[in-house]
């Protein structure tokens, strides 16, 4: 039975990291003392769903997350020090403090390690998220006890909705460009320049012409898509900008 620990606090351990050539000791308190933190806990860096949607979400409402009062947000994973800055490396993760719970101490003192030996994953995290003030555990969702890898409650639209249910969300942007077009960096600029996050999706040997034509009908580039519809090109993007 996974345990939630709404209401008690956080138990007490020190992290081993390794930044910047040397070691250091990471404690409970330095992370939580006197703060409002965010916490989301994942099993493993590299993984499919923890890389593609649990890391990149915190990371993309970070800033909403500061903004309204949160000081920190702790992305944890039973993993050694050396594959969570790599990891952090890998996903741009700079609004988020990657902490290895190498040993998996904290994940068992919170009741939520557990055995993944069957895919070879050793002991492991369960998939959570908590909001943390001064130590205290305020809040907890906890993925359903079931087989396989849910993931469900712990994302950060979730927490996002119960902290501040009327914060307004960033538009999701995404940017077919073509390397050396002009008109795109202009795009790019236009969306820099307006604080609009973007994923930017380049046209070449792994994403062809064709996939750009099946999705917007064209291969001209840019092709700027807003919360999955089709703005179109960098001057449709300025016309969209102003109109706002």
């Amino acid at each position: 039975m996974l345990e939630n620990r709404k209401g008690q606090q956080v138990p007490q351990v020190t992290f081993k990291v390794f930044n910047n050539g040397e070691w250091t000791d990471v404690t409970t308190d330095y992370l939580f003392k006197g703060k409002n933190v965010v916490l989301f806990a994942l099993p493993g860096a590299y993984t499919p769903t923890c890389s593609s949607t649990h890391l990149p979400r915190y990371n993309e409402l970070a800033p909403i997350f500061k903004a309204n009062g949160v000081d920190n947000i702790i992305c944890l994973s039973v993993n050694d020090t050396f594959v969570i800055n790599a990891w952090a490396k890998d996903q741009h993760s700079d609004h988020i403090t990657l902490i290895p719970d190498g040993n998996g101490d904290f994940s068992e003192k919170m009741g939520l390690l557990v055995d993944k030996s069957a895919i070879g994953f050793g002991k492991r995290t369960w998939r959570y998220s908590m909001y943390v003030e001064d130590g205290t555990i305020k809040q907890m969702f906890i993925e359903p006890e079931q087989d396989g890898d849910p993931f469900e409650v712990s994302d950060a639209d979730t927490m996002l909705k119960y902290l501040y249910p009327n914060a307004e969300k960033p538009s999701r942007v995404t940017i077919f460009t073509r390397k050396g077009c002009p008109h795109c960096a202009r795009a790019k600029s236009l969306l820099s320049d307006n604080s609009m996050h973007y994923e930017e999706i380049t046209i070449g040997p792994e994403v062809t012409q064709s996939t750009l034509q099946a999705v917007a009908n064209t291969t001209a580039t840019p092709q700027v898509f807003i919360d999955g519809k089709l703005v179109g090109g960098a001057d449709d993007l300025e016309k969209w900008v102003n109109s706002r």
